[in-house]
Formats: structure tokens, sequence, C-alpha cells
């Protein structure tokens, strides 16, 4: 039996295994918190010898989990754990994470509710519930719509570079889809700026007439805008005074599914 700062491990593989084990997912909490740090700071914290923390780290960063510094010395975490990471944030489909939220938000507001994401230079419904007093029978599952004109279209611009942005809506060609879509690109600019400071986009009548929209970010673990959350109902109920009154709303919502993909804000 070896002793390491009064802590003992069992000569029984088993109970030596768990030890590595919970010490070595000690090391990458470390690493995690902290950024980075040498052996000895990870062999005090651990309470174990050097030798061992040593050890543990050797093992780790055999595995790609954590990798040393060349100038400091230090270590930090590796890439292998951004494979581990996105084969477990592939499995968190925003779809299957935000549809309770839907459900309660087209409930409490009446409305339909989307869930779009990016496809191109279009934003692509994925998920949609019906409120109680949707008027509107009409399935935008799967369709492709134009991102200046909808509300989910113009949260996703209005998160994406410039540069890439200006690639996109050229490649729309900003098509008119009522007389009150926004197809000049400084007016719209204009409006995406707005956006990015009330943290929510609105359309009135952009996209067809008598309809009215808003819509929220959602982020994955990385604080992308990977997704957005959208409320839509007739002009003549969702009002545009109503929308930024139910804004809290929805944008709670948004960072409630936001936190469901592993975003910490």
């Amino acid at each position: 039996m070896r002793k390491h700062d009064g802590d003992s491990e069992t000569t029984g593989s088993s109970g030596a295994g768990v030890q590595s084990v919970d010490r070595a997912v000690s090391v990458l909490e470390i690493l995690a918190r902290r950024g980075e740090a040498g052996v000895s700071e990870i062999a005090a914290e651990i309470d174990v010898h050097k030798s061992t923390a040593f050890r543990l780290l050797g093992a780790l960063e055999a595995r790609d989990l954590v990798e040393q510094s060349a100038d400091r010395g230090k270590y930090r975490i590796g890439f292998g754990i951004v494979r581990l990471a996105s084969s477990v944030t592939d499995n968190f489909d925003v779809t299957q994470q935000a549809r309770p939220f839907c459900e309660q938000l087209a409930e409490e507001f009446g409305e339909a509710v989307n869930i779009a994401i990016l496809q191109e230079h279009y934003a692509v419904n994925v998920l949609q519930v019906r409120g109680p007093m949707a008027v509107s029978t009409h399935n935008w599952v799967g369709q492709l719509t134009p991102m200046h004109a909808t509300s989910s279209g113009k949260i996703l611009l209005a998160h994406v570079p410039e540069e890439e942005r200006t690639e996109m809506l050229a490649a729309s060609h900003m098509k008119k889809m009522t007389p009150h879509t926004l197809t000049a690109k400084g007016k719209l600019e204009k409006d995406l700026a707005q956006t990015l400071e009330r943290g929510y986009a609105v359309t009135l009548e952009e996209l067809e007439i008598g309809l009215h929209g808003m819509a929220a970010p959602i982020r994955n673990a990385q604080g992308e805008v990977i997704a957005a959350i959208s409320a839509s109902g007739p002009a003549y109920r969702f009002t545009e005074e109503r929308m930024h009154e139910l804004s809290p709303t929805l944008l709670r919502s948004a960072q409630d599914i936001s936190r469901k993909m592993g975003y910490l804000d």
C-alpha cells in the first residue's frame, strides 16, 4: 500500500482505478477553473505527491485532454476535450431542448412560436408550436424564409460578422415581400443595430401583410447564436406595443433554452 499526504490507495485494482479516475477528473476541473496550472499547484490542490500529479497529467496528455504550454511549462485543457464536448453537443438537439419552452410561450402568448436556424442565406424553421389563439394553420417547419423580412432572420443576421452578413444579403437579393419590407441595406443595418441593442428583433408586416413577429437569440455553450425563437401573430392583436410588453418573457425563454444548450451567461 502506498500513502500520499494522508490519502491511502487500496492495493485492489478496482479501488485504485476509481481513485485515479476521480483524481483525473479533479485535475480537469482545476484546469477548467484556473485556465492553467503547474504540476506543484495541481498536486497541492488534490493533496498528492508531485510525482502522482505528474503521472495523472501524463495520462491525460496522452489522450489530448490536457496540453503543456511550451513557454511556461504549465498545463491547460487540451483539444481532446473539445472533441468530447462536440459529441455531447450534437445530442442536445435545439428542437428537443426548446420544445417545452415553445409550448409554454405559445400557451401564454396565444400565438404561434417557432425555432429557426441559419441555412445559407435563409432562416429555416425547425419547430413550430401553435397557441390557442393562432389564426393561421400554415406550417412553417422546413420552409426557407428570407432573413431580412423575418424576425428570426433578423436576429440571426444581427449576430453574423458584417462581411459575412453582406455576402448573405447579396445572395438573397433582399426581395421586397410587402410594401413594408426593408430592402435598403442602410435601413436594414440600422434595424439590426437596434435589434442588438435591445436584444430582440421585431417585424411589422414585412413578410406578409397583417403579420407581426418578434424573435430572440439562442446560444450554444460557446456563446454563439445558433438559433432564434420567435412568436408571430396577426397585426390587429399582436401589435408592436404588445410585442414590446412581451419581450422580457421571450428573452427569458431564449436564455433558458441557451442554458439547456450549455451556455452560461
